[in-house]
């Protein structure tokens, strides 16, 4: 009889970690402050979080609220805006302690997500199911459990993960109780864990699991040599991750002169379920509009979170009214490990931030700087967590930073 899944995950936690994994992890931590400072003058900012108190609690429900965090494509999640706050939450000191833990949550939670089926993918949200797994591992790792404390931690934490789509259809904030749910739930299970509370190891795979309760055809867990944490794609613009092909290929279009009306968009499966809003109302209705995507390059803009305010979708109104969204099945039986698109014949396979197109360190940075700017933050204050996530190894000084943003 084979080893639970949980039990061989926990296993690969323990392998060494390199100054690149520590360097990529600091990459996300910069990606993931952006994204906060971005959003400081949403209502979330007056929030507080009973789970993690002050400014790391508010930060915890912000850090996706943009649509530009962080995404894994195979696993469909984005581990950002949960493994950074359950880190930075817990106290510690060292910033070499924090990416380390960083670098397992982030493992964690894509290697279960990766699990997870289509079936799945229609009802649940895999950031709030597979979250809480990275949590516990991030958590974990801080609290030095051994072996079998790590595999309760993620097995207690699985053990009630999930969150339905549903949020979806209507302009709330049930996608960032989601996060908050998995950070603080799988945290509790790790310290729980550390005092000696045990779990179901095979809490995935057995007859009343995960699997069982969730999924039709779970996928195999597999253990690359490499961490996860570098397949993992950055956002560049301000919308769902599955509007991105469409924005992407529109740029190619515009600089070349040929982005004309009409417009005719061919993308996968996902893509239309989630993003074939021809007539966008609220802010979010638009991050989610494949229409107002290719509205917002056709009339020049960059995709920036000021595209998509209530302004820009009454002011985008007749682009919409010329973008048509079919289908392509070519493009849909290469996701998710490629999230492509079409526009008016100009076809990419890959997005810009993806691993296959990455972003460099000036993209990041500059990234920090334009979402600090929107979130009406001065530029030495961008520079600051720059140098901050980039360079320094105080984690205390991180939470000063976001108590002196959130205050």
């Amino acid at each position: 009889m084979s080893e639970p899944l949980l039990v061989q995950l926990v296993r690969t936690l323990a392998r060494p970690i390199t100054e690149s994994d520590r360097a990529r992890a600091r990459l996300h931590l910069l990606d993931w402050l952006a994204c906060v400072a971005g959003a400081r003058q949403s209502a979330l900012r007056s929030l507080h979080s009973l789970a993690i108190p002050g400014a790391v609690g508010r930060a915890a429900l912000m850090g996706n609220l943009l649509e530009m965090d962080d995404v894994h494509r195979a696993a469909l999640l984005h581990p950002g805006p949960v493994i950074w706050p359950t880190a930075l939450g817990m106290g510690q000191d060292q910033l070499d302690r924090i990416l380390a833990a960083a670098v397992r949550g982030y493992e964690a939670m894509i290697a279960v997500g990766a699990t997870l089926d289509a079936h799945h993918y229609g009802s649940w949200h895999p950031t709030a199911t597979a979250g809480l797994f990275g949590a516990a591992a991030t958590a974990g790792s801080l609290y030095h459990l051994e072996h079998g404390q790590m595999v309760a931690a993620l097995a207690n934490a699985g053990s009630v993960a999930g969150g339905f789509w549903h949020m979806r259809h209507d302009n709330v904030l049930t996608k960032q109780w989601h996060v908050l749910h998995a950070l603080r739930t799988g945290g509790e299970a790790a310290y729980m864990a550390a005092d000696g509370l045990t779990g179901p190891a095979a809490i995935l795979e057995g007859p009343q699991g995960l699997y069982a309760a969730t999924c039709r055809e779970p996928k195999p867990m597999t253990f690359p040599t490499q961490w996860r944490i570098h397949e993992v794609s950055f956002k560049p613009w301000a919308a769902c991750r599955h509007a991105h092909p469409v924005i992407d290929c529109a740029l190619e279009l515009r600089a070349l002169g040929r982005l004309t009306a009409p417009f005719r968009v061919e993308t996968y499966a996902d893509a239309m379920a989630f993003c074939d809003r021809p007539n966008p109302v609220t802010e979010v209705d638009a991050k989610f509009s494949l229409q107002h995507a290719v509205a917002v390059i056709a009339s020049g803009r960059e995709a920036r979170p000021e595209d998509f305010t209530p302004e820009a979708i009454t002011e985008l109104a007749p682009l919409r009214a010329q973008v048509s969204v079919v289908e392509d099945k070519g493009i849909t039986e290469r996701y998710p490990a490629h999230f492509g698109a079409r526009v008016n014949g100009l076809e990419l396979i890959d997005t810009r931030g993806d691993p296959e197109r990455p972003v460099d360190k000036a993209v990041i940075k500059q990234k920090m700087h334009t979402l600090a700017a929107w979130g009406g933050l001065p530029p030495d204050e961008a520079e600051r967590a720059c140098v901050l996530a980039l360079e320094g190894d105080d984690a205390a000084a991180i939470t000063s930073l976001l108590e002196d943003w959130l205050a």
